[in-house]
């Protein structure tokens, strides 16, 4: 099974105890970083402010830059394909399987590799 094929599983999924489908959420590009698409899973207006989960997929080769997140713990599960993190200047490979935990007011990066990469990224509180 090919990283396409292991997303697309994961895409079909449905948020339990609302009967939405993640296939029927829409995707929108990043508003900053080129070749970045999220779909919000569960946002702040659903959870009163407390956490939002959004599907992550990042093209080849392009990135989400260099930021922080002055007041959300945020954490990647990588659900598909490769790349690397880049957490206070160390870099970590991304391969699926790997869990990233980033307390608020810590600087990071991710990369995708030649296959893109595909995460599940959780904030508390609420990122939108």
């Amino acid at each position: 099974m090919n990283s396409n094929e292991i997303f697309d599983m994961f895409n079909k999924g449905k948020l339990t105890g609302t009967g939405i489908s993640f296939n029927d959420i829409s995707w929108y590009p990043h508003s900053k970083f080129e070749g970045v698409e999220m779909k919000n899973i569960i946002t702040s207006g659903e959870t009163g402010g407390k956490f939002s989960f959004h599907l992550v997929k990042i093209a080849p080769y392009k990135k989400i830059g260099l930021h922080i997140h002055e007041n959300q713990l945020e954490t990647h599960e990588v659900i598909s394909g490769k790349g690397a993190c880049k957490i206070s200047g160390k870099e970590f490979e991304y391969e699926p399987g790997t869990v990233s935990i980033f307390p608020a007011g810590i600087e990071h990066e991710i990369t995708a590799g030649s296959e893109g990469l595909w995460i599940f990224a959780k904030f508390i509180p609420a990122l939108c």
